[in-house]
Formats: structure tokens, sequence, C-alpha cells
């Protein structure tokens, strides 16, 4: 029974390595050549896996370019929430400020990731369900996020309205003032974002 189910954790292991070495392949091609010009023979190639393989996980290319802005935008709210709490901000506003400041960071060090994802940043935490299709480890930020707004302000009445509104602003804004500091610079664009952040969560 034990080296049965030794087995079958290998072969989970296994099905799982192949489906993140596909995604990282994904997103190398994806940010080199463009979504256009990728191909899913590239793809399978790259990441060292047959192409009936790709076909067990995605539909299609476009499948595959969703769920890479998926895991890609979610690592970044992951990484941000490992930030704040190893920063100790206990404050509710003060780590959605912080969060938010920390992705901004992360994509004036890395265009090309801003470039990838575009103005599609929700996606990393309101698709957890297509997360858990492919990988059920995934934190689910936006609950979390959702139940430290309700304790901040018990009295807030659209907590995931505003904090789908607090993500959304900020996706929708930065990109070019990031890329092409329109139409202002991204550090004089910090404050004027965060201000109206502010005002959303109270």
């Amino acid at each position: 029974m034990n080296s049965l189910n030794s087995d079958n954790s290998k072969i989970a292991e296994n099905k799982q390595l192949k489906k993140e070495n596909l995604l990282s392949s994904a997103y190398n091609l994806f940010i080199r050549k463009g979504v256009q010009f990728t191909s899913i023979d590239e793809i399978t190639e790259n990441a060292g896996v047959a192409k009936g393989t790709f076909y067990l996980y995605f539909e299609d290319k476009w499948d595959i370019y969703e769920k890479v802005i998926i895991e890609r935008s979610h690592l970044l709210f992951e990484e941000a929430l490992i930030y704040v709490n190893n920063k100790n901000i206990k404050d509710f506003k003060d780590r959605i400020i912080n969060i938010i400041d920390y992705i901004i960071e992360s994509f004036i060090k890395n265009k090309e990731l801003l470039k990838f994802i575009g103005k599609n940043l929700s996606l990393g935490i309101y698709n957890k369900a297509l997360l858990d299709e492919y990988d059920n480890s995934y934190t689910d930020i936006k609950e979390m996020l959702e139940t430290e707004f309700k304790e901040y302000n018990k009295k807030e009445k659209y907590v995931k309205e505003k904090l789908f509104m607090v993500i959304e602003l900020t996706s929708s804004t930065i990109y070019d003032s990031v890329l092409n500091d329109y139409p202002i610079s991204i550090n004089d664009y910090k404050e004027i974002l965060f201000n109206e952040i502010q005002s959303i969560i109270k």
C-alpha cells in the first residue's frame, strides 16, 4: 500500500513538473518572441515534453497564454504578501499600499513582465478556480485580503467591490506611466494613486 502511494505521489509530482515546465517555457517564449510568433511545437520542445502532453493540460496556445498571465500575476501578489509580512505591516490600509507599491516596483524593474501582463493584473487573484484546475496549492489571496478588509472596517458593506476597484485602478492606470512616463512619471503618479486607494478603503 505504501509502495502504491509512493508511486502515485511520484506520478503526481511528474505531472506537476511537466505542467510547470510548459508554463515556464511558454512564458519565456512569449516574452522573447511574442504570442503571435510562438508555436506549440516550440513550447513543448523548450519544455522537454511530447506535444501530446501539452494537450493534457491546455486546450491551445491561447489557453496557456491566459494561464501564464494568471500564474505570473498571482506570483506577484504572493511575493508582495511575503514582503509586507516580513516588514511586519499590520494596518490593512498600509498593507494594501505596500502590496501595490511592491507590484509597481516589480514592473519598473521588469518592464517586459508588465508588457506581458498588460492591464490584466486582477486575473492573478480573481481566477483562483483556473489556478486550482492545474495546481490547488495556490494561496487564495482574494479571500485573505477580503477577510483583512472586513476586520479593518467592520461597517464596510462593499468589501469585495472595493478591493476589486483598487486592483483594477492600479492595473488600468500604471501601464503607460511605467512604460512611457505618460501622462506623468510613475514616481509622480504613485502619490495620486495611493491617495485614491486610501480614499476607496477609508
